[in-house]
């Protein structure tokens, strides 16, 4: 259920080491714990993985997960991107090793996002970006690094993202992420069996609602999703379609694309019903014959 994010970092890791990519695989439109379990040895040296999918809203039980890694002696790495603007986190109650998530999915700017690291990973590692800031001192021949975090912060630094970002998270803070996740959750609970009743409809993910996020990816019969946002769009309704930068995934899911409603703090109720009666009317539009 990856992002491409984070599958290409670790196929070049795997091409220049070779090392070998393991997948672990979905069962009923979420993470099998199960094929986890089994290819969880004291051979993997990290587990990564998103904590909420893109595409099929699954918000992944993370602490169970890192627990597992430690005990086999791994390293977890967690993408955050979609869930960090859509609920609580605390990096050390989860006890990940590191966890990185981007502005613009909370409401910040774009080009600017976070990697938290445990102080004693991030101490072993070497910078992979150089320039002005990081320097503690440049001779001849060699050079030396200032302490965390500047090593890792070459160059003039974004500082209009940064302060972007500080206020997207303050923004989101004042309103609550407990009040935001519940926000969601409410909604979700009333859109879901509304859109499971049209008739045609395909909802990717899983069916259990404990398990999802604001997200929730579709296609209409045999309508292409590209066709079916813009018919939406016609209706006054906005949505993604595409392969939402995961075509492993929608290639498991084996469909080349999907629909995708996110759903946030701004929305209602009515935006809700708005999406059901833009999909009812598309379908009467095309006539059922998809």
């Amino acid at each position: 259920m990856e992002h491409h994010s984070n599958i290409i970092p670790w196929q070049e890791a795997c091409r220049k080491t070779g090392a070998e990519l393991v997948y672990v695989y979905l069962k009923d439109g979420a993470l099998d714990m199960d094929d986890l379990r089994a290819k969880l040895t004291d051979k993997v040296k990290f587990v990564s993985l998103a904590h909420a999918s893109n595409v099929l809203g699954v918000v992944n039980p993370i602490k169970e997960i890192t627990q597992m890694a430690h005990q086999v002696g791994a390293i977890m790495v967690v993408d955050g991107a979609q869930s960090t603007p859509h609920m609580k986190i605390d990096v050390q109650d989860l006890d990940v090793d590191f966890f990185a998530f981007s502005g613009h999915k909370m409401a910040g700017p774009t080009g600017i996002g976070v990697l938290y690291g445990k102080e004693k990973y991030l101490e072993q590692m070497s910078p992979v970006e150089f320039g002005g800031e990081m320097i503690d001192f440049v001779y001849e021949q060699s050079a030396s690094w200032k302490e965390l975090p500047w090593k890792f912060e070459a160059g003039t630094p974004n500082m209009a993202g940064a302060i972007g970002l500080a206020a997207a998270v303050d923004y989101l803070e004042k309103i609550g992420m407990d009040a935001i996740e519940a926000h969601e959750q409410e909604l979700i609970a009333y859109v879901f069996p509304k859109l499971q009743a049209i008739e045609g409809l395909t909802i990717y993910g899983s069916q259990d609602l404990a398990q999802r996020s604001g997200v929730i990816a579709f296609n209409l019969g045999d309508l292409h999703p590209h066709d079916l946002a813009t018919a939406l769009d016609y209706e006054g309704v906005a949505v993604r379609a595409g392969h939402h930068c995961a075509q492993p995934l929608l290639q498991y899911l084996d469909v080349p694309a999907t629909a995708r409603a996110s759903f946030y703090i701004y929305n209602t109720k009515a935006d809700c019903d708005k999406l059901v009666d833009a999909l009812q009317k598309t379908k009467e539009f095309f006539n059922g014959t998809f």
